[in-house]
């Protein structure tokens, strides 16, 4: 069924270049534009800016534009004209997730709490700013990174209110990165940074049927984000193409890396692939993994059907030691924000006697994390080394035991429904590699009806080349990425 409010195709709006189509546009055809004259990024960011005016009344993905985004185009297009383009995101427009620090931009993580602006730049932005990216505005996000209360509801915050799934209006967007892969999938930047502890890079790039990659813990500084765990969290990028994805990623890390040189060759024939099925929870799921196996076979990989362990002792000792990294790692952030709360029990105290924050669910994780213990506390420490450890033998035991190049999975199954009941215990993979730090990568593999899956590709730490290398190959060996339809809702 089509939606009589449906959003006009990806193609640029007159005063940009028509024949511009940005859903299928990546960063080096729009820098080959550019580079001929046959775009500016003037051009390319007035038509992102009017995709965000009139697509995303349906989606609200976005929370604030930047009014600076057409000087900063207007730059990059004189840096070019001068043949002193900064690189490959020079004058490419960039969203970016609202927990990471934006001089300048509001960065609320999603809470009526943090009003006053940040005064100074995370690094990552820095290392954008630095790169010629054009900074195009902020993106909703679960609130706190979904860490308030284990019945929030992903895509809401007290700020944003809620972010939709562009594909079906009424279906969830997933995570904390919610409203960056709703953005990307909707054509509203070419690019977006968005942020993991677990699952919130990967879950909505799935549910958007976009990419989403969680790299090898530290690889992105986490100077100027908003925490739950410095432990566990990473930002990372969100594109609507592997090598989009991978360019961004060097830009996000810095010291001269350059991931997207390393997509062109075809890694799967001689390949070993482990595929960790997580098959039951849902049969359109398991029909589209089965799908991606056939790929993988087809094109030359040696397919191995395994399982990963631990992972009930790993989530039993991961969320508490979350819950005494979170009250830490936040009350030091907050103590670099003017006018914030300086504490959780603050924090709780605001949202208590804020009329819109606790309009949708409590705020029990808040409670919890008040009377956590301090981070030297013997039991934290021990639920901490014990759930690292497991995550990544999960992994490494599994890659060696097998002679395996990575392991495959589902990331998640299609999209809920929004109902505010908290999200369903679902089916999903991240856990291994977010707990280890490792990297993972998901990739759209097929759809169930018009709602994207996606699978993950994961591998031992600093793996990063390697799982980006698996995922572009999938991704040519399967291009089913579809443009969102933005259906109101399901018959």
């Amino acid at each position: 069924m089509s939606s009589p409010s449906a959003a006009p195709p990806a193609t640029a709006e007159a005063g940009a270049r028509s024949d511009l189509d940005l859903d299928a546009a990546t960063i080096p055809e729009l820098v080959d534009r550019m580079e001929a004259g046959a775009l500016t990024s003037v051009e390319l960011t007035r038509a992102y800016l009017e995709r965000v005016a009139t697509v995303d009344r349906q989606v609200r993905s976005v929370l604030f534009v930047n009014p600076e985004a057409l000087d900063q185009a207007a730059e990059s297009d004189r840096r070019r004209g001068h043949g002193r383009a900064l690189g490959p995101m020079d004058g490419i427009p960039v969203l970016i997730k609202d927990n990471i620090d934006t001089c300048g931009l509001g960065t609320t993580a999603g809470s009526r709490a943090l009003s006053v602006p940040p005064l100074d730049d995370a690094e990552l932005v820095e290392r954008l700013r630095a790169a010629g990216a054009v900074v195009l505005g902020k993106t909703n996000m679960s609130e706190w990174g979904n860490f308030r209360s284990a019945w929030s509801t992903s895509g809401w915050s007290g700020v944003g209110g809620q972010t939709n799934n562009p594909h079906v209006l009424d279906r969830n967007p997933c995570g904390s990165s919610s409203g960056s892969a709703a953005a990307v999938a909707a054509s509203l930047a070419q690019v977006a940074v968005g942020t993991e502890t677990n699952g919130s890079i990967v879950c909505p790039a799935s549910q958007a049927g976009v990419v989403g990659f969680k790299p090898t813990h530290g690889r992105i500084s986490g100077d100027g984000i908003v925490p739950i765990s410095a432990r566990q969290d990473t930002a990372g990028p969100m594109a609507r193409h592997v090598v989009d994805a991978a360019i961004l990623m060097s830009v996000l890390e810095g010291g001269g890396v350059d991931y997207a040189t390393a997509l062109a060759s075809d890694p799967l024939r001689g390949a070993r692939v482990g595929v960790w099925r997580r098959a039951g929870h849902d049969a359109e799921t398991d029909r589209v993994v089965e799908e991606a196996v056939d790929v993988l076979r087809c094109h030359g990989a040696t397919v191995v059907e395994v399982d990963l362990p631990y992972q009930g002792r790993i989530e039993a000792n991961g969320l508490p030691a979350l819950v005494t990294e979170f009250k830490h790692d936040l009350e030091v952030y907050l103590a670099t924000r003017p006018g914030a709360p300086r504490t959780v029990r603050e924090l709780i105290e605001f949202n208590e006697a804020d009329p819109v924050e606790l309009s949708r669910f409590g705020q029990d994780l808040l409670f919890e994390a008040a009377k956590a213990p301090s981070i030297t506390d013997p039991t934290y420490l021990d639920q901490r080394r014990t759930a690292t450890d497991l995550a990544r033998r999960s992994i490494d035991d599994v890659l060696e035991a097998h002679r395996l190049d990575v392991i495959m999975a589902p990331t998640n199954g299609p999209a809920w429904r929004t109902d505010y009941a908290g999200d369903p215990a679902g089916l999903g993979s991240s856990t291994p590699a977010a707990v280890s730090g490792y990297p993972n990568v998901t990739v759209p593999a097929g759809f169930a009806g018009p709602l994207p899956i996606g699978v993950s590709f994961m591998a031992g730490h600093g793996a990063d080349v390697t799982v980006l290398r698996f995922a572009a190959a999938f991704e040519r060996a399967a291009p089913v990425r579809q443009a969102p339809a933005y259906l109101p809702t399901l018959p």
